[in-house]
């Protein structure tokens, strides 16, 4: 896969950690669009079809402990 970015790899995170667009938006201090954007540009680079898949690839890489 695509290296992610340094904000992606925030993004991806915040997803797995459970986070709502609008609260990813507020920790990051980053506008609404934006997540939605660094929310596509993951799914795009990971394949994945939602945000399930997004924080399974987050545990499954080892960026979340089990």
């Amino acid at each position: 896969i695509e290296p992610l970015t340094s904000r992606e790899e925030e993004v991806l995170l915040a997803v797995a950690g459970g986070l709502t667009n609008a609260e990813i938006a507020n920790r990051l201090h980053i506008g609404l669009s934006t997540v939605k954007t660094h929310l596509a540009s993951l799914m795009t680079k990971l394949a994945a079809r939602n945000r399930v898949e997004i924080a399974m690839w987050a545990y499954e890489t080892g960026r979340i402990p089990h």
